[in-house]
């Protein structure tokens, strides 16, 4: 079952930029962890700071993974074109903020693209792509002890 994460701008600095609200670690390392946590799935990632980049990514896989977990950076709140994107799919996608956007500047509390997301996962840290996984493989891992059920 393939899955693709799919990070937008700045998100390849995890690990190196402001971390107080990101943390210390890579993304990179993370993904093996997750990898790890999770055997029997295929996990894509790709990375860009480019929207188009992003866009393109979406329409690839859009019909023929089984979920994108999409952390969009800044163009969350700016990005009439991703949230188009992520309309004309199929494949469903979670939001993922690692930080608590709500409790950041107030530019960050309106997303574009939340409305065409199955649903949003804000604030927990990279563990929030550790929960988006498990509800989209609906699944319950070892480590976690609880699982969702898909409505």
């Amino acid at each position: 079952m393939k899955i693709l994460i799919l990070n937008g701008p700045n998100l390849n600095l995890l690990g190196v930029r402001e971390k107080s609200v990101y943390g210390s670690r890579s993304f990179e390392h993370y993904l093996e962890e997750l990898k790890t946590a999770f055997p029997d799935l295929e996990l894509d990632y790709y990375q860009s700071n480019i929207e188009g980049e992003l866009i393109n990514k979406l329409h690839e896989v859009g019909f023929t993974y089984k979920g994108i977990l999409l952390n969009a950076g800044a163009y969350t709140h700016t990005s009439i074109a991703i949230a188009d994107a992520i309309a004309a799919i199929e494949t469903p996608v979670i939001e993922i903020h690692i930080s608590n956007v709500y409790a950041r500047e107030e530019f960050r509390h309106h997303s574009y693209i939340s409305k065409n997301c199955k649903g949003c996962i804000v604030g927990f840290g990279l563990e929030g792509y550790r929960l988006g996984l498990v509800y989209l493989n609906n699944f319950k891992p070892k480590k976690l002890g609880f699982e969702f059920k898909n409505a």
